[in-house]
């Protein structure tokens, strides 16, 4: 049972929710302070829930999806389902029961997140088919990430602020410019087997560049969220840690060295959001 349990947290990468969760944490924190009091605690409960459950169900359906180009890449080819850990079947069946659940769970938070569900699903499942028609699979990846800051707050307050729209933004930007460097692994599959990146099109150097520019996108929108709010010494220490390691990734991954890249899209992306979460919640408590 165990072991069956670790394939499947190993099959939705559970370790990458990090990446999200933490600006769904922030959502959160900052809708509390919107509007001034804690929620109850099975309303907490439910949106950690939500995360989980909603990702659990794009990566499972992604898995689901994607297992035959996986098989054929050398890169993916022991992942669970092209190894025959999980089969497809299993996968999509995992996929619809994390849907369901997702989509229930939201029906005792509000009525607002509950109308919203459907559609928050349809995008994050719908990026599994993306790369089979369109360039532009890796926004609509943080289109789907970018779900988890606004839909925390959605939950609290049932409407959405400038202020969580431009976290969002940040949110989207920032994968979409992530998931460039990483799919640098794939240029060369991609192209070959007719499949849509920014790197099969353009090409490494052109990908290293457009990436750069939308980080620095995702950079400035990081910057108004932060003046946004109450500015103080741990805003300003998370901000500035979350961009120092922003350019940090681009100076590791190079157009004649990419070896790196792993280390660039998970750990330090990872720590990024991790860190940027801490501080900005801390300051949201903090008395000068």
């Amino acid at each position: 049972m165990i072991k069956k349990i670790k394939t499947y947290l190993s099959l939705v990468k559970f370790s990458h929710t990090i990446f999200a969760m933490p600006f769904a944490l922030i959502g959160l924190f900052v809708a509390i302070q919107e509007l001034g009091h804690f929620p109850d605690w099975y309303i907490f409960v439910l949106i950690i829930l939500c995360m989980i459950l909603a990702r659990n169900a794009a990566m499972a359906f992604n898995r689901y999806t994607d297992h035959k180009i996986d098989k054929a890449n050398p890169r993916t080819a022991m992942r669970e389902i092209p190894t025959n850990k999980v089969s497809p079947k299993n996968a999509l069946i995992f996929t619809i029961i994390n849907s369901i659940l997702f989509i229930t769970a939201t029906f005792f938070i509000n009525k607002t997140v509950f109308y919203l569900s459907p559609l928050a699903l349809f995008i994050v499942l719908s990026y599994s088919y993306t790369k089979r028609f369109t360039f532009l699979s890796h926004f609509i990846l943080g289109l789907a990430l970018s779900i988890a800051p606004a839909g925390a707050f959605l939950a609290i307050t049932s409407y959405l602020t400038t202020q969580i729209l431009m976290l969002s933004a940040a949110v989207l930007f920032w994968t979409a410019g992530f998931d460039i460097l990483y799919s640098l692994q794939d240029e060369e599959f991609d192209r070959e087997n007719g499949l849509f990146s920014i790197p099969a099109k353009c090409g490494r150097n052109n990908s290293l560049k457009l990436s750069s520019l939308i980080h620095l996108v995702a950079a400035c929108f990081i910057i108004l969220f932060s003046l946004s709010l109450n500015s103080n010494f741990l805003i300003i220490t998370g901000t500035c840690i979350f961009l120092i390691l922003l350019i940090f990734q681009h100076l590791i991954v190079k157009k004649d060295d990419i070896s790196k890249i792993n280390i660039a899209f998970a750990t330090t992306n990872g720590v990024a959001s991790l860190v940027f979460a801490v501080f900005i919640i801390a300051s949201l408590y903090y008395k000068a």
